[in-house]
């Protein structure tokens, strides 16, 4: 059971599968998402050149999505960072065109949260300080960044540019423009760090676990000298690597997850080794996407590309893999120079 109390059995082993409730919520959100979802809806949101798709972003406040992790006195639902990366997971496998990773959590109990919550009006998210691209900059009423070390909003001005990922809009956000409402000091910093972080790795797994689907499904299907590609040893192989970063992927997520869940500690070394883990693990995913189905792969019908592109940029955002590797040093050398385990 996935919860905040999740205890260590005897023997040392830890129980990491989800509850009933969880599952019943990863149901819920693949129903939604197969169904307004799909790589078509995606596909026509994209063609239309809507910032993102007005009627699956309805559907994802009516369910309560944008107050997973909001407390109910909030006005949220009360739940937790756990149900919050089963949802991203799900949003991930389907490059859905909608703000809601943006939405999550980052503005609960200020002046904007009502209007977050009901979906009237949308939040960006960036963690660099520094001028960069960010998903939905263009249509967000309020952007939460990083300004001179503290956690501040701002009202963005950005314009959208064009960019591979057709999944969703994106513009340029500069952090040090404009009047800021300071949000928070150092603490509220590496807290929001370390929940974008876990947040674009949990996007970053379901990617990548459904483009691991793709390819076996593929394997299996397209028939090379009277033979299923999939029965040859390298497409094997590919498959099993595949497979062993996926699974590593979503047992740093899930981890990392269960830290905020349970305000842990090392919650902000579990966050960065998710991100720096899903940010490589993710390309070499894609890469071999594209190598399992060959020609076809690399062609705008397929849907491979869709799932590239998107992690691209989420490996890219709230810091890549060598950021995070180098927040890692920060926080892991006073355990090293006390002579403390690190593990």
């Amino acid at each position: 059971m996935l919860t905040p109390d999740t205890h260590v059995r005897s023997g040392g082993r830890v129980d990491f599968e989800l509850n009933d409730d969880q599952q019943a919520l990863r149901a819920a959100a693949r129903d939604l998402l197969d169904d307004r979802s799909s790589s078509a809806r995606v596909r026509a949101t994209a063609d239309s050149g809507a910032a993102f798709d007005a009627e699956l972003w309805k559907s994802m406040v009516d369910q309560g999505w944008t107050g997973i992790a909001v407390a109910e006195g909030d006005g949220g639902v009360g739940l937790g960072w756990v149900e919050v990366a089963v949802l991203l997971e799900e949003v991930g496998a389907h490059v859905a065109p909608a703000p809601i990773l943006q939405q999550i959590d980052a503005l609960a109990g200020t002046s904007w949260a009502e209007r977050l919550l009901a979906g009237d009006t949308i939040a960006c998210v960036a963690a660099s300080g520094a001028r960069e691209v960010v998903p939905f900059a263009p249509s967000a009423g309020v952007a939460v960044c990083v300004r001179d070390d503290d956690l501040v909003a701002v009202v963005p001005e950005s314009t959208r540019e064009p960019a591979m990922d057709v999944t969703r809009e994106v513009g340029w956000l500069d952090p040090g423009s404009g009047e800021a409402t300071v949000l928070g000091g150092g603490a509220a910093v590496r807290a929001f760090v370390d929940r974008g972080a876990t947040a674009y790795a949990a996007e970053l797994l379901g990617g990548a676990q459904r483009l691991l689907d793709m390819s076996v499904e593929y394997a299996k299907d397209r028939v090379q000298f009277d033979k299923p590609i999939g029965s040859f040893q390298a497409v094997k192989h590919r498959l099993a690597d595949m497979l062993v970063d996926v699974e590593g992927m979503r047992s740093a997520v899930y981890y990392a997850a269960w830290c905020i869940a349970a305000s842990h500690p090392d919650v902000s070394v579990a966050a960065s080794t998710a991100k720096a883990w899903c940010s490589d693990a993710s390309k070499r995913v894609a890469g071999s996407a594209l190598q399992v189905h060959g020609g076809i792969g690399f062609t705008w019908e397929h849907d491979v590309h869709l799932f590239l592109k998107r992690g691209q940029l989420d490996q890219l955002a709230f810091g890549d893999a060598v950021a995070h590797r180098t927040r890692l040093t920060q926080l892991l050398r006073p355990k090293v120079e006390a002579g403390e385990s690190v593990l």
